[in-house]
């Protein structure tokens, strides 16, 4: 943008000077809406609804390898080692999208980015539906892990960027919900659906995107950056309504873009600055702890857990799916209510009990005492493990990611947090086979370890972010000493 956008911006500061400006970061209150708070449109609505509904397909993807082992392996004639290769390459194809969805999504803007990983997804489904032997798996497996390595950055992304600042959480938790409704139906039709159709069944709501797209405006914060000036305010008005007071939002974007445009062109190098390192260690630290608690085993061998517990895999599945809706709901209920902190910390705590738990009915299992209570702690851990994933560190961690980073290096920490995230499910989903070689028990002991260092992480490093417009989360960083991380640590 010129001088004239410079001049534009000074003029709409000064006229919000009169307006109270509240940047420091609160504790996690459960406070209502104030006067400046946004109402909900229905275009606002619709975006959100199109962008989430490439996490359906993420849902899908990561439990559609257990529902559909027998199938596959019985068909195609795959071994137990082929058959965990077609697992896990999904992420690997992650870790690959990952690394490059940060730049993807500053250079082509986020609708062009979701158009891209429906193609992959698209073909990713497609390949796999119509397999023919393993390397057509294989190729659909990782198309279609390249695409949700996409998804797992851009969506958040695009809904915070989007959303009104005072429900940004709850429109947030949509992304959560579909993506838990994904896992559901995967788990509950997956033994009652030949595997061909339910890989079919992914590119429903491809389409149902694709068509979406057409009508949705692209994020106001990628076009002020790129200097569409007319688009941007468009795209706002579009997103606000057409009588709703859009000055103070136009002006924050507009001075915050001014104030980036004055730094160098931003690299991996600037993510080591001591300027960006609290909300770099925040969204790459709480990304990596993620899935080294265990979620990405407990969806991707769900069955094979339970049959290791000695508890029928036929019934635990389908409810450990059906009891992720309520606690994704109640997510979408409480995110703007009582804040990220308080669900994240609830989250953590749950899961490290819950494989505690499982770590104990698989120690009774092998000294063989009390052979009556272990299907019992194991079925409580594993059915209590979902639901507490869900309310907190299951969506949680990818809305603060979009939330904390500064514009002008939101892609590279982007790129990092979702390649850390997707490279450290990976590790864990490889490295659990030969940790349960090892001990069924000391897996999940050390799962529970994971979960409660998480917890601990949480408390001492996340600050809570609802209720705040994306440029105040992001000058209070600034605003705010450093924490002292060498004590943490």
């Amino acid at each position: 943008m010129g001088a004239g956008n410079v001049e534009a911006g000074l003029m709409l500061k000064q006229k919000l000077l009169v307006h109270e400006r509240s940047g420091a970061i609160n504790n996690g209150d459960c406070t209502g809406a104030t006067s400046s708070d946004s109402a909900v449109t229905f275009c606002a609505v619709f975006s959100t609804f199109v962008a989430v509904c490439g996490a359906f397909c993420y849902g899908s993807s990561i439990s559609y390898s257990s529902p559909a082992q027998s199938g596959i392996m019985k068909e195609l004639g795959l071994s137990a080692a082929e058959y965990a290769l077609f697992g896990s390459i999904l992420t690997i194809g992650g870790v690959i999208g990952g690394t490059f969805s940060g730049r993807i999504v500053a250079d082509v803007g986020l609708k062009n980015a979701m158009w891209l990983s429906e193609v992959f997804c698209s073909l990713g489904w497609l390949a796999i539906a119509f397999a023919q032997d393993a390397w057509y798996l294989y190729i659909g497996r990782l198309s279609l892990g390249f695409g949700v390595g996409l998804i797992t950055y851009l969506v958040p992304l695009y809904i915070a960027e989007t959303a009104p600042k005072n429900l940004r959480g709850t429109f947030s938790s949509a992304n959560l919900l579909v993506t838990t409704c994904g896992f559901s139906f995967v788990n509950f039709t997956g033994n009652m659906i030949p595997w061909r159709w339910l890989a079919a069944f992914g590119c429903i709501p491809l389409l149902l995107q694709f068509i979406g797209l057409f009508f949705i405006p692209e994020s106001p914060r990628w076009l002020a950056k790129s200097g569409k000036e007319t688009e941007f305010k468009d795209a706002i008005r579009q997103l606000r309504g057409k009588n709703a007071d859009i000055s103070q939002e136009v002006a924050e974007i507009i001075e915050s873009m001014e104030a980036i445009k004055q730094q160098p062109k931003e690299s991996f190098s600037d993510l080591l600055q001591r300027r960006y390192l609290h909300p770099v260690i925040i969204g790459v630290g709480l990304l990596f702890l993620q899935p080294l608690g265990g979620c990405s085993v407990l969806s991707f061998y769900a069955n094979s857990i339970f049959e290791m517990a000695n508890v029928s895999s036929s019934t635990g599945a389908p409810i450990m799916a059906m009891l992720a809706i309520p606690a994704s709901l109640a997510n979408v209920y409480l995110m703007d209510v009582c804040g990220r902190r308080p669900l994240l910390m609830v989250s953590a705590s749950g899961m490290s009990l819950s494989c505690f738990l499982i770590g104990i009915s698989f120690c009774l299992q092998k000294l063989q005492r009390l052979p009556e209570l272990i299907p019992i702690l194991a079925y409580i851990g594993i059915l209590g493990y979902g639901p507490f994933f869900t309310l907190g560190i299951a969506g949680v961690p990818w809305t603060i990611m979009s939330e904390i980073f500064p514009v002008n290096v939101k892609a590279s920490a982007g790129s990092m947090a979702t390649l850390v995230n997707w490279s450290a499910s990976w590790i864990v989903t490889f490295a659990f086979n030969f940790m349960m070689e090892w001990s069924y028990a000391g897996t999940f002991f050390i799962f529970s370890a994971i979960c409660a260092l998480t917890l601990a992480f949480i408390w001492k490093l996340v600050p809570e972010t609802k209720g705040q417009t994306l440029e105040q989360i992001q000058e209070s960083f600034a605003d705010t000493p450093e924490p002292e991380y060498f004590l943490f640590f």
